[in-house]
């Protein structure tokens, strides 16, 4: 859902990309799933409390009438060889889409503003001593949970606490020195 939300946001300018990618870190850490999240936002940002309840109806009604009708017949033909054959060819889509969203955070969170992991300036000029272009500071906070995530399988309320503290680091030096 994180591509297809981005495309049509950005399609209609309805918020930036810096803002998308708040929502979705916001989302993450709200209950309920992260597009019905993205999309209140949204709608609240475009139209306000109407705005918000159409973009929200918008994005879980048609899920779920599909999922019910799928049910309805899933059940029946789930041990088809056709069946099995689609949802095959569905798991690598999936990984896709994930990895997509992946590469739209580390636009958003480890690139610094304007620049695009495809653009060619930005292959080009990638490493980590260039501090003109990547944010240092949200790849130690991005290594710090990765790493902990993994090794130590931390519950995610943690990782984004941590992150979050993490992130205000910066901040808090900043005034120390000031």
């Amino acid at each position: 859902m994180i591509p297809l939300i981005q495309k049509e946001i950005e399609q209609k300018g309805w918020i930036n990309a810096k803002e998308y990618a708040d929502i979705i870190a916001i989302s993450q850490m709200t209950p309920g799933p992260l597009a019905i999240n993205a999309a209140t936002y949204v709608g609240a940002n475009v139209s306000g409390i109407i705005g918000s309840l159409f973009a929200t109806a918008g994005v879980a009604l048609p899920s779920f009438i599909l999922i019910v009708i799928i049910a309805h017949f899933f059940i029946q033909f789930k041990d088809n060889a056709v069946v099995e054959s689609i949802l095959k060819g569905v798991r690598p889509v999936t990984i896709a889409m994930v990895a997509s969203a992946v590469i739209f955070m580390a636009e958003t969170s480890i690139f610094k503003s304007g620049i695009s992991f495809y653009s060619l300036k930005s292959l080009l000029t990638f490493g980590l001593s260039n501090s003109d272009y990547i944010d240092i500071w949200s790849i130690v906070v991005f290594s710090i949970i990765l790493i902990s995530s993994v090794k130590f399988k931390i519950h995610p309320i943690w990782a984004v606490a941590v992150s979050a503290v993490l992130g205000m680091c910066p901040l808090l030096i900043n005034l120390l020195l000031s």
